[in-house]
């Protein structure tokens, strides 16, 4: 039996190490290969091609040697400067080829070859300059990606004992935010989160956007009180907002197992969802001003104290989802939508309502959308998926390896 094993170690690795070597040299070869067609201006050759056949098959000579250049302009657009020059000497050879078989008197000959040798020198010029603004417009881009993504940070599918969800869509195209916020945050007391919608939209709202969230973020960790949570985000944009700008929100809590608090500043309202799947507008009790208003009107926010047992949901939205037309100018039913697609996993509902959301305005939203939905699981499920995990088997693995040995034994 020693014997079998050492046979079987002496043996078995070769297959490994073959690919091992192997493996690498196929990978840098289908790397080179991929690498290759990506730059190769198939698209420019295939046409200077085909007026080279068309050439041929009519004889025409002078009518077709001037479409050559269109190979090298179409080039730049799609290639770099090295495929632009490719393509232009490959015209060039291929015209000066047929001139001469056609019998093009040389002047003539002369004066498309030169304007085919032109057409290339620019096209290689201003292909250069759009891999240049190409790589400046990269370079921002992830700028801005990384402040967008410091303003609006990822929230994770687990947040204390919550199941959270979040989709958001910017209304300007180049964006991932706009005039819509979203934050939630474990704190000392309890899970908080906000959801708001600044006046206006995409990237002139931006900077209110910033100053909520940090506002937030910071009173949210040292205010035990949920409306002094909100107070410090009041006092913040009356300071910092121009006399027009307002930001209306919902900020909500979970102080303890079982209560949701609710501050309602002239937002649209929440919906609820029960373990049994019925969903319930929590409109505001005590109707407050938008944030950064309070001054105008005097009035203050109330907080609300609700029930939140296990398996209830909480959908925070914007109007940039309540207030999407389709083509026949009627408005999203977010609560019929909710309740058509609620599950127990709050991403799965999310993406349904998303695709019928954007399939309701026909494919594209015309104002900063935000959807945060939190759920809280039962203890039961939340047991479950431990339960479930199968433990390791080493007696099958042993048995495994006592089949491989008695199939090398006989061959040794």
């Amino acid at each position: 039996m020693s014997q079998a094993r050492d046979h079987r170690g002496d043996h078995w690795p070769i297959r490994p190490f073959r690919n091992r070597v192997a493996g690498p040299r196929a990978s840098a070869c289908r790397r080179a290969v991929a690498q290759l067609a990506a730059g190769t201006p198939v698209l420019p050759v295939l046409i200077v091609t085909v007026v080279v056949l068309a050439d041929l098959a009519a004889g025409a000579g002078m009518i077709w040697l001037p479409l050559l250049a269109a190979g090298p302009a179409l080039a730049a657009t799609t290639n770099g400067p090295r495929g632009v020059l490719c393509v232009g000497f490959f015209a060039l050879a291929l015209g000066a080829t047929l001139g001469t078989r056609d019998s093009v008197p040389p002047r003539e000959l002369a004066a498309v070859l030169s304007a085919l040798v032109a057409v290339t020198l620019a096209s290689g010029l201003a292909s250069a300059l759009r891999g240049r603004r190409e790589r400046v417009l990269a370079a921002v881009r992830s700028v801005a990606e990384t402040a967008q993504h410091a303003l609006l940070a990822p929230v994770p599918a687990t947040v204390g004992p919550f199941q959270v969800a979040v989709r958001y869509s910017a209304a300007a195209a180049e964006a991932r935010i706009g005039g819509d916020l979203y934050a939630l945050i474990p704190t000392p007391y309890g899970v908080r989160l906000i959801v708001g919608d600044v006046r206006g939209k995409g990237l002139p709202a931006v900077g209110t956007v910033a100053l909520v969230l940090g506002v937030f973020r910071e009173a949210a960790y040292d205010e035990p009180d949920l409306l002094a949570v909100v107070d410090r985000i009041e006092r913040s944009l009356a300071r910092n907002l121009g006399p027009d700008d307002f930001v209306t929100a919902v900020v909500a809590g979970f102080p303890q197992a079982g209560q949701l608090e609710v501050v309602n500043c002239g937002h649209t309202p929440p919906l609820l969802v029960n373990a049994s799947g019925s969903v319930a507008a929590v409109d505001p009790t005590h109707p407050a001003p938008p944030l950064g208003l309070r001054a105008l009107t005097g009035d203050t926010p109330g907080l609300q104290v609700l029930p939140f047992a296990d398996g209830d949901q909480l959908l925070l939205y914007t109007d940039g989802v309540t207030e999407a037309r389709d083509r026949g100018r009627a408005f999203y039913p977010l609560a019929e939508g909710l309740e058509r697609h609620v599950s127990d996993e709050p991403a799965h509902t999310l993406s349904a309502l998303q695709d019928e959301l954007l399939a309701h305005v026909g494919g594209r939203l015309h104002d900063d959308a935000a959807l945060l939905l939190i759920r809280k699981p039962a203890l039961a499920e939340a047991e479950v998926p431990e339960a479930l995990i199968p433990e390791p088997t080493p007696p099958a693995r042993s048995s495994w390896i006592s089949a491989v040995s008695s199939d090398v034994v006989p061959g040794h």
